[in-house]
Formats: structure tokens, C-alpha cells, sequence
């Protein structure tokens, strides 16, 4: 089984409308998961903010832990 996550809004009546297509071209009949979001749950950049003023990560502030440049590896273009 092939797994394909993508997003959809929940319209009147209960209709699922996704928000892009599909990338499948068969047809039939799907296994679906809805997850809602809970009253508590908070967005990506909610998080992303949390994250970065969390104290447990001030070890990074440290010049130490510099130990990579812009010389080090190759760049990574995804062609996906």
C-alpha cells in the first residue's frame, strides 16, 4: 500500500475538498485518515518559535559549535 499525504479543507455538509491533486493516476477506492487538529495544537512557525527560544538549545550559541562553513560538502539540489 502506497502512502500519499497531502492537505484538504473540511466544507459544509462534511465534503472533503483537497487542496491539490492527487499525484496518482489510478482510480478506485482509498484508505483515508483525517487528522483534525486539537484545540491545543499549535502551527509550524508557533513551534519553530518555541523551539528557538527554548533555553536547552543555547549550547548552539556557543562559537564551538561552529564547525562547518559554506567550504565544507557539496550543494544538494533536489530535482524531485
Amino acid at each position: 500500500m502506497k502512502a500519499i499525504e497531502t492537505t484538504a479543507t473540511l466544507k459544509d455538509n462534511n465534503k472533503l475538498v483537497l487542496d491539490t491533486p492527487v499525484p496518482h493516476k489510478s482510480k478506485g477506492k482509498v484508505r483515508l485518515i483525517i487528522l483534525l487538529p486539537e484545540g491545543d495544537d499549535i502551527n509550524e512557525s508557533e513551534w519553530l518559535r518555541a523551539a528557538s527560544g527554548n533555553p536547552a538549545f543555547d549550547f548552539l550559541k556557543d562559537p564551538k559549535e561552529d564547525i562547518y562553513t559554506h567550504a565544507d560538502g557539496k550543494p544538494f539540489n533536489d530535482k524531485g
